[in-house]
């Protein structure tokens, strides 16, 4: 008798990452399980506390990087940019990245330096996706103080085996 060979499984994995940002103090009781199964965990800055930070390293690592209210988190490590390589492609965090309004030094970082493949930005308080000379920018909203009528959203950004990456926002209300 022949022993069986496992089945192969045709389920393809894709990488999952929590996009969040301007938290301000407040994480949603529904991010836990919105970002479920996420392998990692951006935070584009104003993140009002170290404690919301323990919140979110409970679900996932977390990358944070400072916004331009958080001034008081520079003693836990998070600095003004951050850059991972997260299912192979490359991740620059920033808290003020829309690409219209670049400083010229973050300018020469994303488009002269080593490109990333995805700019996590925040600031703004409203999703965005931008495509500018290759790269990608994301603004997955304010999970927290939403403008100009928004809802409240994060995202999340699915690394396929193909190396497509996909960005779905999720609405907080």
């Amino acid at each position: 008798m022949l022993a069986q060979q496992p089945k192969k499984s045709n389920v393809v994995a894709v990488m999952k990452i929590g996009l969040i940002s301007d938290t301000h103090g407040h994480l949603d009781p529904r991010i836990a399980g919105l970002f479920a199964g996420v392998e990692h965990i951006l935070h584009a800055g104003d993140i009002g506390g170290e404690s919301l930070l323990d919140e979110l390293r409970a679900i996932a690592p977390v990358t944070a990087v400072l916004g331009n209210t958080d001034q008081d988190l520079r003693h836990c490590g998070c600095r003004d940019v951050e850059r991972r390589t997260l299912g192979g492609k490359t991740f620059l965090v920033i808290h003020a990245g829309r690409p219209h309004g670049l400083s010229n030094e973050v300018r020469q970082m994303i488009f002269d330096d080593d490109k990333p493949d995805v700019v996590v930005f925040g600031h703004t308080h409203h999703a965005e996706r931008v495509v500018e000379n290759g790269v990608l920018f994301v603004n997955p909203g304010s999970a927290s103080r939403p403008r100009l009528r928004h809802s409240p959203t994060v995202a999340i950004a699915e690394i396929h085996p193909d190396s497509r990456v996909e960005v779905r926002w999720l609405t907080l209300e």
